[in-house]
């Protein structure tokens, strides 16, 4: 986690991928795409891959724009509501979170993301470098769902879960899930996974023949949606941050 405008590192340099996503300008895969389409130059010239390593003097542009300097890492945890998409154009035209957020928040990015009709917690960063990080499994956060579903619940199908399943040649990983109460056809499910894969919860439930008819997550790694009511942001205080990246990194 970079807490400089400069990399500690900068004078040996590092990856321009890497640099554009600690600027917050996008994520660091997206940054590798905009390289390869030549909308990124150094010193006036389009790069072409392989890029060179660059360092906090290196001028660099992104469709002729300045590159801005790698700000303090900073986070917000937004209680998404239902009926927004987590990317910041949709060619279908449908309404994204960057439209409902705050004018007041400088460009930030989603640490993974929610669909369309589900909601509750999703962290957002300005820092891509961070986001890239805490997105992968290997970080040990775990995110944890509330679900409602319709159908009957086989409790021995929802125990094995825990060693993963596939589905249609994917594998997903392994589910804690459990009960929490039902009435009628209906039921509330408590669901805990580390991989949050593109609607994972839906497809797995889907697989033990129930239906999702409610998706909130509550938590990702230590941090919860607490009393956030939907549309609700709050930026995360910077000690705590530094606490739990410290905490990521001694995980990992």
């Amino acid at each position: 986690m970079s807490g400089n405008s400069k990399d500690e590192n900068a004078g040996a340099g590092e990856r321009l991928a890497k640099r554009m996503a600690r600027a917050g300008l996008c994520s660091r895969r997206e940054a590798e795409r905009w390289i390869d389409e030549g909308r990124v130059k150094i010193d006036g010239k389009k790069v072409r891959p392989p890029a060179p390593l660059v360092t906090a003097d290196t001028h660099i542009t992104v469709d002729d724009k300045p590159l801005a300097a790698a700000g303090k890492t900073r986070m917000w945890r937004y209680h998404k509501p239902k009926g927004l998409i987590c990317t910041s154009n949709d060619p279908e035209g449908r309404k994204t979170i960057f439209d409902a957020l705050p004018k007041s928040l400088p460009r930030v990015l989603t640490i993974g993301r929610l669909d369309l009709n589900s909601e509750g917690l999703l962290l957002l960063t300005n820092d891509g470098e961070l986001a890239r990080k805490l997105e992968l499994p290997e970080t040990g956060w775990s995110r944890r769902y509330r679900v409602r579903v319709y159908g009957s619940v086989d409790i021995k199908r929802l125990e094995n879960l825990s060693r993963g399943v596939t589905i249609d040649g994917v594998r997903y990983g392994p589910i804690k899930a459990t009960l929490d109460s039902s009435q009628g056809a209906n039921s509330w499910l408590t669901l805990t996974l580390k991989e949050g894969k593109n609607r994972e919860v839906r497809r797995v439930l889907e697989s033990v023949n129930l239906t999702v008819n409610r998706l909130i997550r509550t938590s990702f790694g230590p941090f919860q949606n607490g009393q956030l009511k939907p549309g609700e942001v709050e930026e995360i205080p910077g000690k705590v941050l530094r606490e739990q990246m410290g905490d990521a990194d001694r995980q990992r």
